[in-house]
């Protein structure tokens, strides 16, 4: 059997530890810098991170997780799988990245979340006429810069099933599955390649399975591991799964001859208990959590793993998944009080953390006492620590719930809303935030340094909602947003005003592509000290006679991107949030703003990967929303925002919601979440959006127009609402400008049609 090793991670961030790869990217966009320039950003980048996981002592490294956007389009490129339309750009970069982004002339690939995390993937587009061709440049090239540093790398490749049942089928009905007889060829192609390369191990990642899968899905991926580990000429294949357990899948799985299985054993149970016979196989136990930011409990991680050696022959640590999910350093965080760093643990971290667990488990814990000792210490301290635990808020928590929460049907709310604003036929509006100009950056980053006061900030920020309401007003937009200028984030910036949160400074991950966020740290209970928004929403009102919303964001969204406690139910740090936000709605309403929006894009996202565990999340996810929105008079509009994800399975939630407005991602799927809405009876306000606001192009006044008529078919005149997919923060402002100037335009046209 092919050596195995004892410690790994299952893949590694790619943005930088200071975002150096985004900074690059978006230099080559504006055309500061040339391909080869961002090709040497990248290079760098790869070989101080091989270089670092080396020096903390991991005997086998994962190489191809870099992305200049995302792996899964990365993997439709391996294939020869991007769609026809971007085939005429002759560049490799420029139609790779014109797949991502689309252009002035070519729209992009959908984008929807990876499982139930917060990162985005591009799906792919499979059609009848799609002729898989495979390119293996990028995976040999970055295996070749690893092994001429010296590392013993492991390639990592998203597996044909997962890339299959993640894809979207066009102009077919026939499932993607029945094509993966055309994608074997191209993966043992891709194998021999590799070993050609001195490749000795190969990952071939398979999280799709360790959802609800058919029978026949799980047969036909045993039949094609079956077949790919039947090739002689090849490295020893690490079959990868994560974010959940492979249940009936990994006996059949177990059953190729594949050399080793990697298993998440912090999300899933796999192998805990009653175990299929893994006796022949390198088991790569997942125990350190690759997703959250807490510190491993190291004695009950090793105790899990001597519990594996029983039935295993050969074992080695990992993290849960791929370290793409967490910051890469705690040593960044200056800020931090002494207890709550002694928490945490971001990449760098959990990096120790499966060193010391192999050291344990092949040397004996003798050797690492110490780390163990500190693990149980920090456990310790944050168990007697009196913010976890706050008999105020739990208490007020419990008077609320044993309230009424509903409010007046439908019908009757738009009645009394309608009293309240007097809004046309089509009402057009944005979703919250405008473009962040470099004034704003400057003034944030002034107030950071101590360059100006909290007063001189407070003056320019007021300039700019003076001018995002002017230039609305200029456009002819029915219901005003203030623009968010004061917003870094619209979770951070909630969660630096609440008490049980921590904001760090430096603790980017990846979103999608280019876009990094900072995910604050939902460590204690939560309360709301002050008014967290109300001054800037009235003073937006105070200049201009329009309706202004305020603007919220939903605690099932705060929980999604935050990193969340993990030693309460989930549904109890979103009802702590939610109680929150409903002091916040009943204050903006007590001020004089009669519509409110609450976001909750990440509703889907959080939703369990196994169809048994959904309603309970629904049920306390829909729950939260209402006791946030619940607090005001039924004349107050509730707005609420969706977005970016395949919405089939949270439906009927978003119905539950009983939001008085839903504005939901729509434009790249063209309008197919209408239909969903439709089957379940949906009798709410919806705004479709018609803007596809991740991408540079702006659409056309008759491409909007025709949107709004196909959306009429589905919902009628006096619930239907304009509005852009998403927020507008990352686009330009002229860009900005001209598609809002269109969008307007193309809802006066139909409006003028009825």
């Amino acid at each position: 059997m092919t050596t195995p090793f004892v410690s790994t991670v299952l893949g590694s961030p790619r943005i930088g530890p200071n975002r150096e790869l985004k900074r690059a990217t978006e230099s080559y966009w504006a055309g500061r810098v040339d391909a080869a320039a961002l090709q040497q950003s990248a290079r760098d980048l790869r070989r101080r991170g091989l270089a670092a996981q080396r020096e903390q002592g991991l005997d086998s490294i994962p190489v191809n997780t870099f992305s200049f956007y995302d792996q899964i389009l990365d993997t439709a490129v391996l294939l020869g799988a991007l769609p026809e339309r971007v085939a005429s750009i002759a560049d490799p970069l420029d139609r790779y990245f014109a797949a991502a982004r689309g252009t002035d002339t070519i729209t992009p690939l959908e984008m929807t979340k990876w499982f139930d995390t917060n990162y985005h993937y591009l799906v792919p587009e499979i059609s009848p006429s799609t002729t898989f061709a495979l390119d293996a440049s990028k995976v040999l090239t970055e295996l070749a810069e690893a092994t001429e540093a010296g590392i013993n790398a492991r390639p990592v490749v998203i597996g044909p099933v997962t890339f299959l049942l993640l894809s979207k089928a066009v102009g077919t009905d026939t499932p993607l599955l029945s094509r993966l007889s055309e994608l074997l060829p191209l993966y043992a192609d891709l194998l021999g390649q590799l070993k050609a390369a001195g490749a000795e191990w190969v990952q071939l990642d398979e999280p799709a399975l360790v959802g609800d899968r058919t029978a026949a899905e799980i047969e036909q991926a045993r039949a094609a591991y079956a077949e790919l580990s039947a090739l002689t000429d090849r490295p020893a294949i690490l079959l990868a799964s994560y974010f959940g357990s492979l249940g009936e899948a990994l006996p059949a799985l177990a059953s190729t001859d594949v050399e080793g299985i990697a298993i998440d054993l912090v999300a899933g149970d796999d192998c805990i208990g009653s175990v299929p016979d893994l006796s022949g196989k390198f088991v790569v136990a997942g125990v350190v959590d690759g997703r959250n930011i807490w510190r491993t409990d190291l004695d009950a991680a090793l105790a899990t793993l001597g519990a594996l050696l029983g039935s295993v022959d050969t074992l080695a640590v990992s993290t849960s998944c791929s370290l793409l999910h967490v910051p890469y350093t705690l040593d960044a965080e200056t800020d931090v009080d002494k207890a709550l760093r002694s928490w945490l643990a971001f990449g760098t971290e959990k990096v120790k953390e499966v060193v010391t667990l192999a050291t344990a488990l092949t040397q004996g814990r003798e050797s690492v006492e110490d780390e163990f000792a500190l693990a149980r210490a920090a456990a310790s301290t944050r168990r007697d620590d009196r913010r976890l635990n706050d008999a105020t808020v739990r208490g007020r928590l419990d008077a609320v719930l044993n309230s009424a929460l509903g409010r007046a049907p439908a019908a009757e709310r738009r009645k009394l809303q309608a009293e309240v604003h007097d809004l046309p036929a089509l009402p057009t509006t944005t979703i919250g935030s405008y473009p962040q100009t470099s004034q704003i950056r400057v003034a944030r980053a002034a107030l950071r340094t101590g360059e100006i006061d909290q007063s001189e900030y407070l003056r320019r920020m007021r300039a700019e909602i003076a001018d995002v309401v002017a230039l609305q007003e200029k456009l002819d937009i029915d219901v005003l947003v203030h623009g968010e200028p004061e917003r870094n984030d619209m979770v951070q910036y909630f969660a630096e005003q609440l008490e049980g949160f921590f904001a760090t400074t430096n603790g980017w991950v990846q979103s999608y592509g280019t876009r990094c966020v900072r995910p604050p740290i939902l460590y204690g209970d939560v309360s709301r000290p002050n008014p967290m928004t109300v001054d800037w929403i009235t003073y937006a009102q105070s200049l201009t006679d329009k309706p202004v919303k305020g603007m919220l964001t939903g605690p099932v969204t705060i929980l999604a991107w935050s990193f969340v406690r993990d030693d309460q139910p989930l549904a109890d740090s979103a009802n702590q949030v939610a109680l929150a936000i409903r002091d916040e709605t009943v204050d903006l309403q007590t001020a004089g703003i009669r519509i409110i929006q609450v976001d909750e894009p990440a509703l889907r996202e959080l939703l369990p990967l196994r169809a048994a565990d959904q309603p309970t999340y629904l049920d306390w996810s829909v729950g939260s929303f209402r006791l946030a929105t619940s607090g005001v008079a039924d004349s107050t509009a509730i707005h609420t925002h969706l977005c970016y994800s395949e919405f089939g399975a949270v439906i009927g939630a978003i119905a539950g919601l009983d939001a008085d407005v839903t504005s939901i991602e729509a434009a790249r799927s063209h309008m197919e979440v209408l239909g969903d809405l439709s089957t379940v009876g949906f009798d709410l306000g919806v705004g479709p959006g018609v803007y596809d606001i991740h991408s540079p192009r702006v659409p056309g006044v008759d491409e909007i127009a025709d949107s709004l008529r196909e959306a009429l078919k589905a919902v009628p005149v006096e619930r239907l609402w304009v509005n852009p997919d998403c927020g507008l923060k990352t686009r330009g402002q002229v860009e900005v400008e001209a598609s809002l100037r269109n969008l307007v335009e193309a809802a006066k046209l139909v409006r003028a049609e009825l």
